[in-house]
């Protein structure tokens, strides 16, 4: 049994920080770090210094390290990495977590200090449109180190695993981003405090960056001239940059486009709820966390048709063309007026009850987390076990 087992010291490093910080790896690491906890893992989060908002030094049992970096978009992962990696060199884990292919690069600098390292590849991130010729080229060199030096690797959709075992030839593990279904709260105070009317505004959930193409939905939604509704955009840029700056410009004295900034909590289970319909236009993603939890709310979804957003196995009706504006309008339009919109999404909601939660992804980690910390283990009743003995 696993309770007669040592635990775990797993050191997690590469996200800006848990909890209640913007982003897909940081929802990942929030909602699965507490089950492993419960599993038998003792975890210490490094988290970025900039972005350290929990006031404590723990979180549901998890240590958090802040580690010093610049908030700087070109050298604030890079840098927290490279410390971070120096930090867990003294700490020895019995396994260093590393997400995302950019702090990957620092993979072969763990391995020369013998640490155990299982990478998660979230996404291609040199096909994000932020990023300039230099930075791309350091991103694949993440990607190689991460696939080629790392002891285990962790893909979070299908087409990533299928994409690192062609291009590496290593084999790769597929835990994908878990689902729950929430409960759905009749409150609406996020409603009043935003001027909202329940499933009578749009909802797009994202940091603003150009990859998420909040610019094609504004524009998309001023050509729908949907009567009484609104644009909500939930999230925020991490940097001033050029995009956040268009962003505010285009829907400045707007009276049907609404930036919330970063919400968390209830504010943000509310605006799901109420939402009339979700869209995420990106060109880019890994395995889209904000489109799994509009699904779980049961929202009808509007989403171009990239590889990430087509692999949840959604109804084609759901789709556009990436960067099709005008298609964009159009299924916006629709939203008030075809009936199946809520019939699928309450079939979806029910075929979600049925798919991987986190618990389960919690399971499959925790055995990928024992094979990179010790070579030999042995399997016992269908669960991955630890040959060392429980130390006194």
């Amino acid at each position: 049994m696993r309770s007669s087992l040592s635990r775990l010291h797993v050191i997690v490093l590469g996200l800006r920080g848990i909890p209640d910080v913007q982003g897909g790896i940081e929802k990942h690491v929030e909602k699965l770090c507490p089950l492993l906890q419960q599993m038998g893992c003792d975890f210490e989060v490094m988290v970025r210094a900039p972005y350290a908002r929990h006031p404590d030094r723990t979180w549901k049992g998890i240590r958090l390290l802040r580690i010093w970096c610049p908030k700087s978009r070109s050298c604030e992962a890079i840098l927290h990495t490279f410390f971070g990696v120096l930090v867990a060199a003294v700490k020895r884990p019995d396994v260093l977590h590393i997400h995302a292919i950019g702090p990957a690069l620092m993979v072969p600098l763990a391995r020369l200090f013998g640490l155990r390292v299982v990478v998660t590849h979230h996404g291609a991130d040199y096909e994000r449109e932020k990023w300039g010729r230099f930075a791309k080229l350091v991103l694949r060199a993440g990607e190689a180190c991460g696939m080629l030096f790392g002891h285990q690797r962790i893909a979070v959709s299908q087409a990533i695993r299928h994409f690192i075992k062609r291009k590496y030839a290593v084999d790769c593990e597929y835990i994908p981003n878990g689902m729950e279904l929430p409960e759905l709260p009749t409150t609406k105070s996020a409603l009043i405090k935003f001027g909202l009317q329940p499933q009578k505004y749009v909802l797009m959930v994202g940091r603003l960056v150009p990859e998420k193409r909040q610019v094609d939905l504004i524009s998309a939604f001023n050509k729908a001239g949907l009567d009484g509704w609104k644009l909500v955009l939930v999230g925020d840029a991490d940097h001033a940059t050029d995009y956040a700056r268009a962003i505010r410009e285009m829907v400045n004295g707007s009276a049907h486009v609404v930036m919330t900034g970063v919400q968390t909590g209830l504010n943000l289970q509310e605006l799901y709820t109420h939402a009339g319909a979700f869209v995420l236009p990106s060109s880019h993603e890994g395995l889209p966390i904000a489109l799994m939890e509009a699904l779980s709310y049961g929202i009808p979804i509007i989403a171009s048709d990239i590889p990430a957003n087509l692999e949840i196995g959604l109804d084609r009706r759901y789709y556009f063309g990436l960067g099709d504006v005008d298609a964009l309008a159009t299924k916006l339009k629709s939203v008030p007026e075809l009936t199946w919109w809520r019939e699928a999404t309450e079939n979806t909601r029910a075929c979600l009850a049925t798919k991987q939660d986190w618990q389960s992804v919690a399971e499959s980690t925790i055995g990928l987390y024992y094979k990179a910390a010790e070579p030999r283990r042995r399997t016992f009743s269908g669960h991955v076990t630890s040959s060392r003995p429980q130390t006194p």
